[in-house]
């Protein structure tokens, strides 16, 4: 049986909490990530702030309360656009390829990053030149380029009417135009 506690904490906390939890047992750090919330908008019940949500997931290890059991924590803080997140990997070495893929697909800074290289926050998954972050919402997608192809398109077009057509051909199973109630 898995149990998750999900946990929403202060911005200003994020690092502190995994250091916490990291300390109490969930040593084992599986993978972080960011939802873009740049167009939440305030509600009467929450001020939700516009930016975007860093989530962590974390996995109790040692003294999970016994076989068959796993605890695992799901840490998640509102990272108000613009500003950098606390970096945690010097808490957790391993979320230095996550934090640089969440750089990367959304534009989130780290702030204290190390990953050992000396060479900071960096491209880890697109090609170079690629501009943009593809996992934003504002991201928009490259519109499918369209060349018209420099010949007839099919069999028998372009080249006059009394030309041949490509015969048509249909499914096994599917009746042709002929068939049905008329």
């Amino acid at each position: 049986m898995k149990v998750t506690d999900v946990r929403d904490v202060p911005f200003g906390e994020w690092s502190s909490t995994v250091l916490t939890l990291r300390d109490e047992g969930y040593s084992y750090f599986d993978w972080l990530t960011a939802v873009d919330q740049t167009d939440a908008l305030q509600t009467e019940h929450e001020a939700a702030v516009a930016g975007f949500d860093i989530v962590c997931h974390l996995i109790r290890v040692a003294g999970a309360g016994g076989p068959g059991r796993l605890e695992s924590v799901l840490l998640r803080t509102r990272a108000p656009e613009g500003l950098p997140v606390p970096s945690i990997t010097g808490v957790f070495h391993g979320a230095a390829w996550h934090e640089r893929e969440t750089h990367e697909m959304f534009g989130v800074d780290f702030d204290g990053f190390d990953d050992g290289t000396g060479l900071g926050l960096r491209p880890l998954l697109l090609p170079d030149g690629f501009v943009g972050t593809p996992l934003r919402k504002s991201f928009v997608l490259a519109a499918r380029a369209s060349k018209p192809w420099p010949g007839a398109k099919e069999p028998g077009e372009g080249h006059g009417e009394g030309s041949p057509g490509r015969r048509r051909v249909q499914a096994p199973g599917v009746p042709g135009p002929e068939w049905g109630p008329r």
